[in-house]
């Protein structure tokens, strides 16, 4: 499997060995990986990984990044050091490249074996050796790696090196000294959510040539994107649940709250729910992780901390049961759906109150920060309140120029109607100012609709000149022109629940600025389920070769994806393949597991 290694000389050990052809790399995927043909820019990638340069290469979640490091490392001389966030996606990496054959190790503080795969690297016996940042800038880890050849550097996740990122880490800032001291090693540095300011400082901060870079899109088409207001998340996401076979991601902003869905959503629907998040003992929070990801049907219900480090290629659903902190943390964790590129789902519930609280929190925030978190925030309303195509905001956040409709978004589906508003929200913000801007929604809303109780002869509001002067009309409109403004930021939240004039409300209350707002489409009824069903024929071969796979993984103690792939087994289904020679053609079946599982699925195909 991997090219005999030269007798280890240490002049040269920081040297890969050059003159691999991308056809030699072609017969390597078919042999190790079992596909016929590269996707997307892979080709380019790694053409340039196997010539020795440094590279940045910002390729979508499911494109196939990780490909274009494994691939390279089974060819060239020397140990491929993969610089990784999380232990949780080492380990899941090191579990899928060991069943293709790949010679590979991690080394992070959660394996007893480091003295083993410390020797395994001096003596040139891995072809991939992860390890985390932490431990990547430790001076004895730099020793550790002038005892035996390099062939490359790979950073995973390098988004993390950006201040300008949504998930900076500042131990990734220390990598460039560690890798400064091998120069011949080549970098390839890997991201699936960097703006241009962020790549700009990826390339400064890792040593990686401007002309460097190759950007493969940020379009995931499989997925579906559906932004709603929340009205009630747990019978909004159990009615997406009943829809959606398959295993599902939920996120909710806080632990308690993370709690509360999972029971409740149980409960509704029947299916198994588990809770992440930190305050849960490790124990239970490794179990539960190590659950989901070995089941197809499992959902998880977590704060943000939970994904990254998930490389679990059949997620069909993520929802978010409030905002997310950014586009590209929006990007990020729906991009755990549908890695394997079957169709798969994204929803995001909001509510005013979440733009309320991200916007209070601005003021925690240092001051040198706070104007690109405020931008970033703004993006975000944007999106949230946009009548367009979703999936084209998205792309054009990412630099992007692509068409007015996807065909595959909840707007472009079944298109918003978009109202004016400005007189509307003149009255709004009139009222929210002539009450002393210390009074909440359904109070205002009272007022401009003359609704006259105690409270309000109390204070006199019945006396105002906003008081009645909304009618019934418009009095429809105030509810979700006030989410929109709370959203824009033209109306904010005072500490005691009230609400205030903010970013451009006076702008708007002159006459100088338009609103308009989106108004929801009635929620569409009888939808089939099954939209991402694994098996939307209902084809018995395939629910036999799946149950197959079940028992095979259960038995080797893995996750059913890491033997094969849904899309493999719907491919063997379809050809039916008699012997092992027609069954190595089927994608995703490269020799290894060939060798491992093919007997037991050419029995399983001649049963039926």
């Amino acid at each position: 499997m991997h090219d005999p290694l030269p007798d280890f000389d240490p002049e040269q050990s920081r040297a890969p060995q050059q003159g691999f052809s991308l056809e030699d790399a072609r017969a390597r995927l078919k042999s190790i990986f079992g596909f016929d043909e590269f996707r997307g820019r892979q080709p380019e990638v790694l053409e340039r990984v196997l010539a020795g340069k440094s590279t940045l290469a910002v390729m979508p979640t499911g494109a196939g990044k990780s490909l274009t490091y494994q691939l390279p490392a089974t060819m060239m001389a020397g140990t491929c050091v993969v610089i990784s966030p999380l232990i949780a996606l080492m380990h899941d990496q090191l579990r899928s490249a060991r069943a293709n054959g790949i010679r590979a190790a991690t080394l992070t503080s959660a394996d007893a074996d480091w003295r083993e795969t410390m020797d395994a690297f001096r003596a040139g016996q891995l072809d991939l050796l992860y390890v985390a940042p932490e431990r990547a800038s430790q001076p004895g880890f730099r020793d550790m790696l002038g005892s035996a050849p390099l062939a490359l550097f790979a950073i995973d996740e390098a988004h993390c090196v950006s201040e300008w990122g949504h998930d900076f880490r500042p131990d990734y800032r220390q990598l460039r000294p560690m890798m400064d001291a091998f120069p011949k090693v080549p970098r390839l540095a890997l991201t699936a959510t960097a703006d241009e300011h962020t790549r700009a400082d990826i390339l400064a901060q890792l040593g990686i040539p401007r002309n460097g870079m190759i950007i493969a899109g940020f379009d995931r088409p499989n997925i579906r994107y559906t932004i709603r207001h929340r009205d009630s998340a747990a019978k909004q996401i159990a009615r997406l649940m009943a829809e959606t076979p398959g295993p599902g991601i939920v996120y909710a902003p806080t632990r308690r709250k993370v709690e509360a869905l999972a029971e409740q959503l149980a409960a509704a629907t029947g299916r198994p729910v588990l809770p992440y998040h930190a305050g849960l003992p490790a124990e239970e929070r490794s179990a539960n992780q190590a659950a989901f990801v070995a089941s197809e049907d499992m959902v998880i219900c977590a704060t943000i901390a939970f994904g990254m480090g998930i490389d679990k290629p059949d997620v069909r659903f993520v929802a978010h049961a409030g905002i997310p902190k950014s586009i590209e943390a929006y990007y990020q964790e729906t991009g755990r759906a549908g890695r394997d590129g079957d169709p798969a789902i994204a929803v995001m519930l909001w509510g005013a109150g979440d733009f309320a609280q991200a916007r209070q929190r601005l003021s925690e925030t240092p001051e040198e920060r706070r104007g690109g978190e405020r931008t970033r925030l703004d993006a975000l309303a944007t999106l949230v309140e946009a009548p367009g195509c979703r999936r084209a905001i998205l792309l054009r956040h990412f630099g992007e120029n692509p068409p007015e409709s996807c065909g595959n978004c909840d707007n472009c589906l079944n298109p918003p109607k978009v109202a004016d508003t400005s007189e509307v929200a003149r009255k709004l913000l009139s009222a929210v100012y002539r009450t002393g801007q210390s009074f909440g929604f359904g109070h205002i809303q009272k007022v401009l609709t003359g609704n006259a109780d105690e409270r309000i002869r109390q204070r006199g509001h019945d006396r105002l000149s906003v008081f009645g002067i909304v009618g019934e009309s418009e009095a429809a409109l105030l509810q979700p022109l006030s989410r929109a403004l709370q959203a824009r930021g033209a109306l904010v939240a005072t500490e005691h629940g009230g609400l205030a004039l903010g970013g451009n409300a006076r702008a708007i209350l002159k006459g100088d600025e338009t609103v308009e707002i989106v108004l929801a489409p009635p929620r569409e009824r009888g939808r089939k389920r099954g939209t991402a069903a694994a098996n939307p024929v209902g084809d018995p071969l395939f629910d036999a070769l799946r149950e197959l796979r079940r028992e095979l993984a259960v038995e080797a103690q893995m996750p059913p994806y890491v033997i094969f792939h849904d899309a493999t087994l719907r491919e063997m289904a379809a050809a039916r393949p008699s012997n092992l020679g027609e069954l190595g053609k089927i994608g995703g079946v490269g020799a290894k597991k060939l060798e491992a599982y093919g007997d037991a699925f050419l029995a399983a195909i001649r049963r039926h």
